[in-house]
């Protein structure tokens, strides 16, 4: 990720709109955190290393299911997103959790320090994947796992009613060619591909569905959309401002159709992996 690229994950409105949606943003992501964590089998005592951390999950979960007697570093290449973690770390009274700027292709740790590794929607986003996951390995006490859970494909609910509706209105590439893009390991096997020849072994991959729910109104989905999902900017910021009346009818008609009651019950489509170091 390049420091525009970090700037622009850890930018201010980005923070303003994270910390205004923060609970509804939390509900919409808990299925895919409990997932990972179980998915990590973290038992107590053990150190832990969460890359991609951004505003404090899985980290803070996972500081909670290995204990006071363990520990968990939350790293990020934005300092504005750890500072929101370790807040939000010191609001549960974890001190088991501290958190580290740094860049995943240059972690500060020596080797074999760490008993597990976990990634929540982070490394699609590494600019040369399998140099990351290799240091990710060295730090990594041998034998011991590292987990990630990333997006499957773009056909699913929330984007098809987002950020596909935006890009028929405005044409042209939803993603920057060559930039970061949210759906890398979305092909199955892709991420099992990178991982082996990062030099993990036993490595595992399966798709999931799981809840990812909105608990508010339809148009504060694509808000939130908006603001969140950097990768798309570039296709944003070519939006007129005329066409945006037409793509939030379109997208709150087909946002409702997945309402239950209050909430908007969209499922996601999400790979999990995993491999040895």
């Amino acid at each position: 990720m390049s420091a525009t690229n970090a700037e622009l994950w850890g930018s201010r409105y980005r923070l303003i709109a994270a910390e205004n949606w923060k609970a509804k943003s939390a509900a919409m992501g808990g299925a895919v955190t409990e997932a990972l964590v179980e998915y990590s089998q973290p038992v107590a005592g053990m150190a832990v290393l969460d890359l991609a951390s951004g505003t404090g999950e899985p980290a803070i979960s996972l500081a909670g299911r290995v204990g006071p007697e363990g520990s968990v570093i939350a790293v990020d290449q934005s300092s504005e997103l750890l500072e929101v973690a370790a807040e939000r770390a010191r609001q549960r009274k974890l001190a088991n959790l501290v958190t580290r700027q740094a860049d995943a292709h240059k972690l500060p740790f020596a080797q074999h320090r760490f008993d597990l590794a976990t990634c929540r929607f982070g490394v699609m986003f590494f600019a040369d994947a399998i140099g990351a996951l290799a240091e990710l390995r060295r730090v990594l006490k041998p034998g011991a796992c590292a987990c990630f859970a990333a997006w499957g494909p773009i056909d699913q609910p929330y984007w098809q009613t987002t950020m596909k509706i935006v890009q028929r209105h405005v044409g042209g590439a939803m993603l920057a060619e060559g930039g970061e893009n949210p759906f890398r390991f979305s092909a199955p096997g892709s991420l099992t591909n990178a991982l082996r020849n990062a030099g993990f072994q036993k490595v595992e991959e399966s798709t999931r569905n799981l809840p990812w729910t909105w608990l508010g109104d339809a148009d504060e989905v694509l808000d939130y959309a908006c603001t969140l999902s950097v990768p798309f900017r570039p296709m944003l910021e070519r939006v007129p401002e005329r066409m945006w009346p037409a793509i939030r009818a379109e997208a709150r008609a087909a946002i409702e159709r997945y309402r239950v009651g209050n909430e908007i019950r969209f499922g996601a489509d999400v790979v999990l992996a995993s491999g040895r170091a």
